[in-house]
């Protein structure tokens, strides 16, 4: 609501969101999925302009990571001190594994599957991935991993826009596309466990 009666302010939130979700551990508690997918309608409904906000969430998911891939590279020794990740260990150790099974590609894999999305950046940079591979797969993934999350929003708010009933059951069919291709991904990388 915010961002439709500030839209000249939408690219830092939209910017700042995707930075706070793909961070380390924040990652996992802040719902930027769902701040993004508002966003994505409010694209749909022409309050904001989609190349803007698709920039801006690029560059945000890009520095989250970022962020997050130092920590760990940098870092790595004090994983074992955060209180969080002492009451929860497995939660780094599962990023490792991701990262272990399925190398460069599990950077732009993570960044679509929710809660591995925020550590995996991390796991990185405690094994100690190449920079220039690492920041590759970061930069290719956060290209199209900013018009993907903004997509249904954008279905979403152009059907609302329109008034028209064939738009909306576009965006419900959409939608499910994304869930199922979210989910095959998701299957996908059960299997290989």
């Amino acid at each position: 609501l915010w961002i439709s009666q500030h839209p000249e302010q939408a690219g830092w939130v939209i910017g700042f969101i995707a930075c706070v979700e793909s961070l380390a551990l924040v990652g996992v508690v802040i719902p930027g999925a769902v701040i993004l997918i508002g966003a994505g309608a409010l694209i749909g409904a022409g309050v904001l302009d989609f190349w803007s906000s698709c920039a801006w969430a690029t560059a945000g998911a890009i520095v989250g990571d970022g962020v997050s891939y130092l920590l760990g590279r940098r870092l790595d020794y004090l994983t074992t001190r955060w209180r969080w990740l002492r009451i929860n260990p497995d939660y780094v150790q599962k990023g490792v594994d991701f990262f272990q099974r399925y190398g460069d590609i599990s950077v732009a894999l993570g960044r679509f599957l929710g809660p591995t999305r925020a550590v995996v950046p991390m796991a990185a940079g405690i094994l100690k991935m190449p920079v220039r591979r690492f920041y590759i797969a970061n930069v290719l993934s956060a290209i199209i991993w900013a018009p993907a999350y903004l997509a249904p929003g954008i279905l979403l708010g152009h059907s609302v826009n329109q008034s028209d009933w064939s738009h909306i059951l576009l965006s419900v069919l959409g939608l499910t596309t994304l869930i199922l291709i979210w989910l095959g991904i998701r299957s996908f990388s059960k299997k290989k466990t």
